[in-house]
């Protein structure tokens, strides 16, 4: 992405820029901010997202506050299923250029210490909520599911829980309070991706008790870190989302790796569940195929008679 002074700066006067966007070389975000359409019709939403925030910092020159969803993805927290909006905070009323349809804006008066400086890529500063700021804030506006992604991830990178706590009981904020009190004490850090966070909330939602996230299990093969385990019952269920294997070593060493750990666990008397996005959606099947794999781990370690 870029703004409209460091295509000039490249060459490109206005009578140049007209004529690419007017023949879909470039995309303008918004007033002043461009990509190239052959970028953004190749990247993910979410990297779209991305850009948005930068169009919005490049348009109204970095003075905006940003937060909530906005601020999460500024400070590199996982975010599910929030929208495309940018999000600013700001005690007055934004002027024409600051807002627009892909903007929200909240009106509230931030306290100094609830705003943090940042670092965009060619280092110049971006402003935008405190990691524990931002969890409060989206747990008043979002879903649990949603706010919860969020909320772990913040934890994982250093979010404070009883500062967040302190700051829910002292903020005059009322809206979402509710919300937020029951936000915070279903997070846990342990959870490191937004399908483990949900598939965590769905067994608490549809009653399953006893399994314990990142739960760590040395067999023959190696150490095996369970997405979830259940020690009493010996069920294993693991939440396979895209890209899980691929993060740190080839593709098919990791998979070869984890399939002779896995292996160790079955021959051990553990029984494996595998969930995936398409399964979260119906908690009823996941119920089912959680309960008919315990029935099968305790069936197969139950003392057999001589």
């Amino acid at each position: 992405m870029a703004s409209t002074r460091q295509l000039v700066e490249a060459g490109i006067d206005d009578r140049l820029l007209t004529e690419a966007v007017r023949n879909g070389v470039l995309l303008r975000l918004r007033r002043g901010a461009y990509v190239r359409s052959s970028y953004w019709s190749q990247i993910k939403p979410w990297e779209r997202d991305d850009l948005r925030i930068r169009a919005h910092y490049e348009a109204t020159g970095g003075t905006a506050r940003y937060s909530h969803v906005s601020a999460a993805r500024l400070h590199a927290c996982s975010v599910w299923n929030c929208g495309p909006l940018v999000h600013v905070t700001t005690g007055y009323s934004n002027s024409g250029t600051s807002t627009g349809p892909d903007v929200k804006t909240h009106l509230f008066a931030l306290d100094d210490s609830e705003v943090v400086t940042l670092q965009v890529a060619d280092g110049r500063e971006i402003y935008a909520t405190s990691l524990e700021r931002t969890v409060l804030d989206c747990a008043r506006l979002l879903p649990l599911n949603e706010a919860a992604v969020i909320g772990d991830h913040a934890l994982r990178k250093g979010a404070d829980l009883p500062r967040m706590r302190q700051m829910l009981e002292q903020s005059e904020v009322k809206r979402g309070s509710r919300r937020a009190m029951t936000l915070l004490p279903s997070l846990d850090a342990r959870s490191e991706s937004a399908g483990e966070t949900r598939t965590r909330l769905l067994l608490h939602a549809i009653g399953i008790q006893g399994f314990e996230p990142q739960y760590e299990l040395p067999t023959r093969a190696g150490l095996f870190r369970a997405d979830f385990a259940d020690p009493g019952r010996r069920v294993i269920i693991e939440f396979d989302g895209k890209g899980k294997y691929s993060d740190f070593k080839p593709t098919e060493e990791v998979l070869l790796a984890e399939r002779a750990r896995e292996n160790a666990l079955t021959e051990e008397g553990w029984v494996v569940l595998r969930l995936e996005w398409q399964h979260l959606a119906s908690p009823a099947d996941v119920r089912r195929r959680v309960l008919a794999a315990t029935a099968r781990a305790q069936a197969q370690n139950r003392p057999r008679s001589a």
